[in-house]
């Protein structure tokens, strides 16, 4: 048996990001389950849910850390510690994990550490170079991988523990000549035997009475994950690499199971699907809703995360209302045709419209998901997503984030782009620039046809169009915002994120005239 310590790292979030976005670390629990379940003995630190409200300087001036310091983490880890293992989801983290990782090595000379996640998956080889007192990384789906790494790093004697290292597929290691690359790893076939994630060894209670979640605030919420993978190949997106093409859903029943448990242990009242593609099989959804009927619960779900509407027709919507669902976000990404081509998005717009309107009328909040300024793109693309948006907006669909495209490491254009050296060298500017979909002041262009500065003039374009159409369209619904911003019952994210802001403003003048 190891003792092991599972690192979530803090969060980074632009200086002028409208939210902090804390969620549960689902992927730490997760892993902890197996490592249980495998007899080694876990300790979680959660640097985000130990410290929801801290905020400290980032690795630039426009940059920020939302939990607990370098130091406070490497404080945390028990002594007796035999291997760290660090979860690197997002890109923009790197900078600091790479300085949290010489912190962890200083503190703890013979411990190995481990990095996964998708930011391991996509650039392992670029991990290893710039850390170079990291043990290894874990390309793709963990669970299996980490028990079978834990195992390796226990192994007595170097050359022993070398060889043991290499047999663990999915990795990636140094070897006597650079990067030694294990076998791949298959993805988990069932993914029902995979164990339940330890939420007893995370600080889940601040999220759940703090309304920290992905989605709406609709009381005590925990997170979910009913699928994993997703079946398509969008050339913006690392999933094809991080977790490949096969997609696989658990038993409805089972999901069902987990909801009940979460409702008797943790007074759970609202859950959020942290699926990549949520909602892709009609049958399965359909029996979810029924099991969920059936037990009689009263919670409410929400899709978040943005999921594609070829199962979303009027019985399902409606089923998915009655069982508790309250908002469901689409992922269209474009309006235009040719640029929906392009990205390999396979959507089909006057489907998705009849898919929206038939969930405006099921009574689902409902928000959907614009991303612009890919390469190619050209005015002409844009133009036709702005009419696009005004059109969603017509329907009644009551939220739309206008995001803009990053060249994200493991996707297919990142690596067009880097191929044709369109892309700078991987720094620390380019890892804070990946940002720019959370932060309303700024956006990098690397689009042919236009520059930054038009590129967020066509986001702004894009929401105030968007909002101007919505109001214009729907009049009580500019009324009904604010009283639910004012009273904190919110049923947009567009509310919710207003909300947030308003109360950080305050926070941050009632600092000010304590300060004076």
């Amino acid at each position: 048996m190891a003792i092991a310590t599972l690192i979530r790292p803090p969060s980074i979030v632009g200086r002028y990001a409208l939210t902090l976005n804390g969620t549960p670390p689902l992927s730490a629990a997760y892993l902890a389950g197996s490592l249980t379940a495998a007899g080694h003995e876990v300790q979680v630190i959660d640097a985000v849910g130990e410290a929801l409200h801290a905020m400290h300087p980032g690795y630039r001036p426009d940059i920020l850390i939302n939990g607990l310091t370098v130091a406070q983490i490497v404080e945390r880890i028990r002594p007796d510690c035999q291997f760290v293992g660090i979860s690197c989801l997002f890109s923009h983290e790197w900078p600091l994990i790479r300085e949290l990782v010489a912190a962890i090595a200083a503190r703890f000379a013979d411990v190995p550490i481990a990095l996964g996640g998708e930011h391991a998956t996509a650039v392992p080889e670029l991990c290893l170079d710039e850390s170079p007192l990291l043990t290894a990384c874990a390309l793709g789906e963990g669970e299996e991988t980490i028990v079978e790494l834990v195992q390796a790093c226990a192994v007595e004697g170097a050359e022993a523990r070398a060889r043991a290292l290499a047999a663990v597929a999915g990795l990636v290691l140094r070897g006597p000549h650079g990067p030694l690359r294990t076998a791949p790893r298959a993805r988990i076939r069932d993914i029902d035997d995979i164990p339940a994630p330890r939420w007893d060894l995370t600080p889940i209670e601040p999220y759940l009475a703090g309304g920290f979640s992905f989605g709406v605030d609709r009381g005590r919420t925990m997170p979910l994950l009913a699928t994993r993978g997703c079946p398509y190949s969008c050339t913006f997106c690392s999933s094809p690499k991080m977790w490949t093409t096969r997609y696989s859903t658990r038993s409805p029943a089972l999901v069902v199971d987990e909801i009940e448990d979460f409702v008797r242990r943790y007074r759970a009242e609202n859950f959020d699907f942290y699926d990549l593609t949520a909602i892709i099989e009609r049958d399965w959804i359909l029996e979810f809703c029924r099991l969920l009927d059936a037990r009689q619960l009263h919670i409410t779900w929400q899709l978040p995360s943005g999921t594609r509407s070829e199962a979303l027709d009027e019985e399902t919507l409606r089923a998915m209302y009655r069982s508790g669902c309250r908002n469901v976000s689409y992922a269209p990404e474009s309006g235009s045709p040719r640029t929906l081509q392009a990205i390999k998005k396979k959507v089909k717009l006057e489907r998705l419209e009849a898919s929206m309107r038939a969930a405006v009328r099921a009574g689902l909040n409902v928000k959907a998901n614009i991303l612009i300024g890919f390469p190619d793109e050209s005015i002409e693309d844009l133009r036709e997503t702005l009419r696009f948006v005004v059109r969603m907006a017509r329907i009644g669909v009551h939220d739309a984030s206008v995001w803009t495209f990053s060249p994200y490491p493991g996707s297919e254009l990142f690596d067009g782009l880097r191929a044709a050296g369109k892309l700078p060298r991987l720094d620390d500017d380019y890892y804070a620039a990946l940002l720019s979909y959370s932060d309303i002041s700024g956006a990098t262009s690397y689009a042919t046809a236009l520059d930054s500065k038009q590129l967020q003039r066509y986001r702004l374009a894009g929401l105030l169009l968007f909002y101007g159409a919505s109001y214009l369209t729907h009049p009580a619904r500019p009324v009904r915002s604010l009283y639910n911003i004012a009273t904190r019952r919110y049923e947009s994210r567009m509310e919710m994120s207003f909300g947030n802001l308003v109360r950080r403003l305050a926070t941050a003048r009632a600092h000010m005239l304590s300060s004076s």
